[in-house]
Parts: structure tokens; sequence; C-alpha cells
């Protein structure tokens, strides 16, 4: 049974960083492509960037420019840099193995205006 943990959220003030890690318990992750989601209460689960197995990045259009993916595959890890934090970006982020049914738990990301 594959396990993600995330770890890196909290409050933190209009304009201001977070990184967000995921780390996974399989080391045959590496292989898998990756995503970031986020749910906002009342809101739907979306995709707020991706980085498969190669490296190659793709981002959702309201965080491009702040947000920056990336994977340690050493440490079977992935990472979410967000800055320039907006009040809009508070939600719950998730770390998903894409096409598969693996989630982690989810770390709360709250920016104050």
């Amino acid at each position: 049974q594959v396990q993600l943990v995330e770890s890196g959220g909290g409050l933190v003030q209009a304009g201001g960083s977070l990184r967000l890690s995921c780390v996974a318990s399989e080391i045959m992750l590496k292989f898998k492509d990756m995503g970031w989601y986020r749910q906002a209460p009342g809101k739907r689960r979306e995709l707020v960037a991706a980085v498969t197995s190669g490296g190659s990045t793709n981002y959702e259009d309201s965080v491009k420019g702040r947000f920056t993916v990336s994977r340690d595959t050493a440490k079977n890890t992935v990472y979410l840099q967000m800055s320039s934090l907006k009040p809009e970006d508070t939600a719950t982020y998730y770390c998903h193995v894409l096409t598969t049914s693996y989630w982690g738990q989810g770390t709360q990301v709250t920016v104050s205006s």
C-alpha cells in the first residue's frame, strides 16, 4: 500500500511563501507522474501543478509564475514551492499519484489578507 505524506502547510500573510513536501513510501513512485491538487471549502478539487517522471511540469493558469513543482527522486519526494501567495490560494493541498487512487491526507494552507 502506497502512502503519501504531505507537510509544510500553515498560515501565511498575502505575498508570503510556503514550500509543501510530499514523501512517498514506495521508491517505485519515481517512475510515476505526480500532481498537487487543492480544494477550498465548497469548491471542487482542482489540479494545481503536475510533474512527470521525466521532469516536465505544467500549472493551472492562476498559479503560473508563482508556484513551482519539483521532485527529488533520491528522496522519493515531490515539492510545491508557492510564492506571492494570495488569499484565494487558501485551501487544503493534496499530493496525488496521477492515474492511480493514491492520495495524501492533505495539508492546510491559509493565506491572510
